[in-house]
C-alpha cells in the first residue's frame, strides 16, 4: 500500500518538497484566471485587409463607385478638409457639445444610480421614472428639446445628456445591487462608518459596472450627437454628413463617417485607459 506521505501518480512533486519524480510530466500552471491575451497585431491586420478588399475591388469595377467610393477617393475628401481648415471647424463644434452633454449626462447618472442603490426612498420614488422613461427613442424627443431650448446649442446638449443619462443610471444601480453583501456586513462587524463602506467597499465593487455604462453613454452620445446636428446646425461632424448626402458626395460622406469612427475608437481608449488606473486594484 501506499503510505499517505507519498505523492500520488501523476504529481509533480513529492509532498514533502523533493524534485519531481522521474518519468512524471509537470502539469502546467493555469490560474490565469480566463484574462484575454494581448495581441496587438491582429486588429490592424484585419482592418488593412478589409481596405485593400474593399480598394481592389473599387478598382478593379466589382463595387461601383457612385454606391461604395473607394477608400483612397474617401481620404481624397478628408484631406480636402485638413486643407482647407473646415475640418478643425467640424470636429471642435461636435466634441464640445459632446463633451459637454456626456459629462453632464454621465455625472448626473452617476449620482441618481448611486442615490437608487444606496437609498431605499430613492429606489422606491426614481425607479418606476428611469424605467419609464429609459425605453423612449431619444431621438423622438429631439423636436421637444428644440421647442424647450431652441435650435442652438442648447437643444443639442439636451439630447446628448438625456441620452447619457439614463445607461448610466442603469449601470451604476446595477453595479452597486451586485457587490457582494458580505463584504459590506464584514465592514459592518469591523465597526466602519456607512461612508466608509460606501467609499472602500461598494463603490470599487460596483467601478465596473459603471465604466461599463460609461462606454455604452459614450456609444450613444456620439449617435445622438449626429441626429442633433443634422438639425439646424452649421458646422459639426453631423451637419457635414448631411450636406455630404444631400449633394451624393459619398466620398465626403464616407470621409464623415470615418471620422465618427476614429472619435469613437479615441473615446473608447481613453475610457479603457480610466479602468486600468481605476481598477488597478484586481491586479
Amino acid at each position: 500500500m501506499t503510505s499517505l506521505d507519498q505523492t500520488a501518480p501523476g504529481n509533480p512533486a513529492t509532498g514533502d518538497g523533493e524534485a519531481p519524480r522521474e518519468g512524471l510530466r509537470p502539469v502546467p500552471y493555469r490560474g490565469g484566471g480566463f484574462r484575454p491575451a494581448p495581441i496587438r497585431l491582429v486588429g490592424p491586420i484585419v482592418f488593412l485587409a478589409i481596405i485593400a478588399l474593399w480598394e481592389a475591388g473599387s478598382r478593379s469595377g466589382v463595387i461601383s463607385n457612385l454606391v461604395l467610393p473607394a477608400p483612397s477617393q474617401a481620404f481624397e475628401a478628408f484631406s480636402y478638409l485638413v486643407e482647407s481648415g473646415q475640418l478643425w471647424r467640424h470636429l471642435s463644434a461636435s466634441l464640445q457639445r459632446l463633451v459637454i452633454g456626456w459629462t453632464l449626462g454621465t455625472a448626473l447618472g452617476i449620482a441618481v444610480g448611486l442615490a437608487i442603490g444606496l437609498f431605499s426612498l430613492a429606489r422606491a420614488g426614481l425607479l418606476p421614472l428611469v424605467s419609464a422613461l429609459f425605453p423612449i427613442p431619444k431621438i423622438a424627443l429631439l423636436p421637444l428639446f428644440v421647442i424647450w431650448f431652441g435650435i442652438g446649442e442648447g437643444s443639442k446638449v439636451a439630447t446628448i445628456l438625456f441620452g447619457s443619462f439614463f445607461p448610466t443610471v442603469i449601470a451604476t444601480y446595477g453595479g452597486v445591487d451586485n457587490v457582494d453583501r458580505t463584504l459590506v456586513r464584514m465592514g459592518q462587524s469591523f465597526g466602519l462608518s456607512w461612508w466608509s463602506i460606501v467609499r472602500k467597499i461598494i463603490l470599487p465593487g460596483a467601478m465596473p459596472a459603471i465604466l461599463s455604462g460609461c462606454r455604452i453613454s459614450a456609444s450613444i452620445g456620439i449617435i445622438l450627437l449626429v441626429a442633433a446636428e443634422m438639425i439646424g446646425a452649421e458646422y459639426g461632424v453631423g451637419a457635414y454628413i448631411l450636406m455630404a448626402g444631400s449633394l451624393f458626395a459619398t466620398d465626403q460622406l464616407l470621409a464623415g463617417v470615418a471620422i465618427l469612427s476614429v472619435l469613437g475608437l479615441i473615446v473608447s481608449w481613453l475610457i479603457g485607459r480610466l479602468e486600468r488606473w481605476l481598477l488597478a486594484w484586481r491586479g
